[in-house]
C-alpha cells in the first residue's frame, strides 16, 4: 500500500516541504497527516478523501441517498455513529456502511457485528454527508418516539406518573421509563438539533402546547394531554432546581445540559396564568457563542466604521433593538476584538449570558441591592478601560455610564428603541442632559434579525415592476440582478430559511449632529440630519442591499422594519 503523502505529491502536486512540515506538526502536537495538512490549507477535504480512497482502494461516494431507513437507530447510539464518522445505509437496491476516516476499521466490525452485518461492503463518503444523514436518521426516530410517548400518556395513570418524578434521583436520566421524563429529554434534544432559541409550554382550558422558536418565528412541537401539564412543569423545575410547591409566583432557574457534542445552557421562566403555569426555557448554546462581526451580517464599510468605533479611547456605544434582535451578541463580538491581555475589561449584566473568558462578568442581584446602578459605581474603581453595561434602564445608570465615559473609559451599552436616532430621544427623556448626550455618545447601532434563505432550495425570481414599486425598488435598482425565494425543502424544515444574518444602522455621533442634539430631540429631525449627511443607511435601506445580495427576501425585510 502507498503512504498517504506519496499519493498526495503523486497526484495532487503537493510540495514535499508540506509534507514535512506536516510531519513535524504531527511528531510535535499528534494528529492524523491528512487532517493536518487541510488544516494548513495545503489541499481540501475532497482531495483528501479523494487520496484516501486511492490508497484503500475503497469505493467513493460525494453523496448518500436522502432520508437513509433508520433501521438502526435502535440498535447503535447516535454518538458511537458521530465519534467514529460513520453510518449503515440501506437502499432497495444496494446495503453499505459509509465512512469517512478508513482508520476505523474495528470499529466498522462492532457495526457489522452488532447489525449482523458481518463481511458488508464499505465504502467512503464526505463527514459532512455522513452527519447530516446521522440527524436525519435519528430526527425522524424522535419523531415517531414523541408520537409514541404521547400515546403512553393518554393511557398513563396521572398518580403513577408523578410519583415517577418525586422518586427520580438522576435528572437526566435517559433511561427513564416515565413517559413525562421523555418527553422533556426529546423535546431539549429536538430543540437543540433544530437550532430553536426558546422552547414554550403553554397550558389552555382543555390542552397543552410546546412550541419552539426557530430563526424568530415560533413552531408547533407537540400538544401532549391537558393531564400531564403539572407534571410536565414539576418535571423541569425539579431540574431548574426550583421549588415545585411554589405556584402562584413566578420563578427564574437554570439547566446545564449537554447534548451528543454540544453544551447548552437553559434559563428557565415560569409565570402563572389562570389555566396553570406557563414555562419559556430560553436555549444558549455555548459551542457557538462569539461570532466575528463579518458573520453577523455588517456591510464593509460599517465593519471599518465600527473597528475604529470600539479602539476609540473613551465615549459610550449604544445598540438599541428589541428583546432578541442580537443587541448582546453583537456586543460581544465587539469584546471579543479588545479581549487583550493589557486591557481590562469588565461587564454589568442581566443575567450574564455566556462566560468569556479573561473578561470580569458581573450578575445583577435586586434581591440584595447589586443593580446596574450600584455595580457601576464599584466597576468605576477597579480600574477598566473597557465597560459594558448590559441595559440603561434609569436615569441614574445612565448618568454614572456617561460619567465613566466623559472620564477616560470606553463604555458599550443597550437600549429598547426602534431606530438609532430614536436613542437620543430616549435618554434625554429620562432626564440626561443634551449637552451630556452629545459630549459622550460615540455612536449608536440600531439592529433586527432577519431569517437567511435557504441555500438548498432557493431559485431566482423577476419580480414584476407592481410588486417593486410597492417596496420602494425600480427595475434601473436591480438591474440584471434577480431576486431569490425559496420553496421549502427538508434542509430548513419546509421554511423557506435558514439561519439568521443582522440589518444595521449605524449612526456615527459627527460635530454637526453632536451640534444639532443641543438644539432639538426630536428622533424624525435627528434622524433626517444623519440621513442627510449620506453617511447612514436606514435598517430598510441595509435589508435591501442584502436582499438584492441574495441573502434574505423582501417579505423578511418588511417583517422586521
Amino acid at each position: 500500500m502507498k503512504l498517504l503523502g506519496q499519493i498526495l505529491v503523486e497526484s495532487y502536486g503537493l510540495a514535499p516541504e508540506n509534507i514535512e512540515h506536516a510531519l513535524a506538526v504531527q511528531k510535535d502536537k499528534g494528529g492524523k497527516l491528512g487532517e493536518i495538512l487541510v488544516q494548513q490549507k495545503a489541499l481540501t477535504s475532497t482531495e483528501l478523501l479523494d487520496a484516501r480512497s486511492r490508497q484503500c482502494g475503497m469505493e467513493l461516494l460525494k453523496e448518500l441517498p436522502p432520508n437513509p431507513d433508520p433501521f438502526f437507530t435502535p440498535r447503535v447510539p447516535i454518538h458511537f455513529l458521530k465519534k467514529f464518522k460513520m453510518i449503515p445505509v440501506a437502499t432497495p437496491r444496494e446495503s453499505f456502511i459509509a465512512l469517512a476516516d478508513p482508520s476505523y476499521f474495528q470499529q466498522v466490525d462492532d457495526l457489522q457485528h452488532v447489525l449482523e452485518w458481518d463481511g458488508m461492503k464499505t465504502v467512503l463518503a464526505p463527514q459532512e454527508e455522513i452527519f447530516k444523514a446521522i440527524n436525519s436518521a435519528y430526527d425522524r426516530t424522535s419523531q415517531d418516539h414523541a408520537d409514541q410517548v404521547m400515546q403512553d400518556m393518554d393511557v398513563e395513570d396521572p398518580e403513577a406518573i408523578i410519583s415517577e418524578i418525586e422518586e427520580t434521583a438522576d435528572l437526566l436520566d435517559d433511561t427513564s421509563d416515565a413517559p413525562v421524563i421523555k418527553l422533556v429529554n426529546l423535546m431539549l434534544s429536538q430543540g437543540v438539533r433544530d437550532n430553536a432559541s426558546d422552547i414554550h409550554i403553554e397550558p389552555y382550558q382543555d390542552m397543552v402546547k410546546i412550541r419552539k422558536r426557530v430563526d424568530g418565528i415560533l413552531y408547533d412541537m407537540y400538544t401532549p394531554p391537558k393531564h400531564v401539564k403539572s407534571k410536565l412543569v414539576s418535571r423541569i423545575k425539579i431540574m431548574a432546581k426550583l421549588d415545585i410547591a411554589e405556584k402562584r409566583l413566578p420563578q427564574d432557574g437554570r439547566i446545564e445540559i449537554r447534548i451528543a457534542d454540544r453544551n447548552v445552557d437553559i434559563r428557565v421562566s415560569t409565570l402563572p396564568t389562570s389555566f396553570g403555569e406557563r414555562v419559556v426555557m430560553r436555549l444558549l448554546d455555548k459551542s457557538n457563542v462569539l461570532l466575528s462581526l463579518t458573520d453577523l451580517g455588517m456591510t464593509e464599510r460599517d465593519l471599518k466604521i465600527f473597528h475604529k468605533l470600539i479602539r476609540a479611547p473613551h465615549g459610550i456605544i449604544l445598540v438599541t433593538g428589541p428583546t432578541g434582535s442580537g443587541k448582546t451578541t453583537s456586543l460581544y463580538s465587539a469584546l471579543s476584538i479588545l479581549n487583550e491581555p493589557d486591557i481590562n475589561i469588565i461587564t454589568i449584566e442581566d443575567p450574564v449570558e455566556y462566560q468569556i473568558k479573561g473578561i470580569s462578568q458581573v450578575q445583577v442581584n435586586p434581591k440584595i441591592d447589586l443593580t446596574f446602578a450600584n455595580g457601576l459605581r464599584t466597576i468605576v474603581r477597579q480600574d477598566p478601560d473597557v465597560i459594558l453595561v448590559g441595559e440603561i434602564r434609569d436615569l441614574e445608570t445612565a448618568e454614572i455610564a456617561i460619567q465613566s465615559a466623559l472620564t477616560g473609559h470606553l463604555v458599550f451599552s443597550t437600549l429598547h428603541t426602534n431606530d438609532a436616532a430614536s436613542a437620543v430621544t430616549r435618554l434625554i427623556d429620562m432626564g440626561v442632559e443634551s449637552f451630556l448626550v452629545s459630549s459622550s455618545v460615540n455612536a449608536i447601532i440600531a439592529q433586527r434579525l432577519v431569517r437567511k434563505i435557504c441555500k438548498h432550495c432557493m431559485e431566482p425570481f423577476s419580480p414584476s415592476p407592481e410588486y417593486l414599486a410597492q417596496v420602494g425598488l425600480s427595475s434601473e435598482d436591480l438591474g440584471d440582478r434577480p431576486l431569490y425565494r425559496s420553496t421549502g425543502c427538508a434542509e430548513c424544515l419546509h421554511t423557506g430559511y435558514q439561519g439568521r444574518i443582522g440589518i444595521f444602522e449605524l449612526m456615527v455621533m459627527t460635530d454637526e449632529l453632536k451640534s444639532y442634539i443641543l438644539t432639538t430631540s426630536d428622533s424624525n429631525q435627528i434622524r433626517h440630519r444623519a440621513l442627510e449627511s449620506g453617511e447612514m443607511l436606514t435598517l430598510r435601506q441595509d435589508g435591501l442591499q442584502k436582499v438584492m445580495a441574495g441573502l434574505t427576501t423582501l417579505e423578511e425585510i418588511f417583517r422586521v422594519t
